[in-house]
């Protein structure tokens, strides 16, 4: 699966069956932790020199827009829109159209 399938899907959050609307961006770690429970965190900015070893680039998050009026990808390039961050282990299954997702958006 690319981050181009991934753009295409609808993201619902399975706690109100709500769209969050497609995914924007994805984050992803270069660096995987050198200890059980230490791996890259969303957010995290795992850099080489912090405990972190070479690994496979594996996604951490997903993003999808913050506020669904008047959005679109260039405002959030520019920093102009919130977003949400959703992190892969609150994915609960991607299917063929949608993502299903257990977050609390408040």
């Amino acid at each position: 699966m690319t981050l181009s399938d991934l753009r295409l899907k609808d993201v619902i959050n399975t706690r109100d069956g709500r769209s969050l609307g497609k995914v924007i961006d994805v984050e992803f770690c270069l660096y995987e932790g050198s200890m059980p429970g230490s791996g890259c965190q969303p957010g995290s900015g795992c850099q080489p020199g912090s405990g972190c070893q070479p690994g496979s680039g594996r996604i951490t998050a997903i993003i999808v827009p913050g506020n669904r009026r008047g959005f679109h990808a260039g405002q959030f390039l520019r920093g102009e829109k919130e977003v949400i961050v959703i992190p892969w282990e609150m994915i609960c299954k991607i299917g063929d159209d949608v993502i299903l997702v257990d977050v609390e958006v408040g």
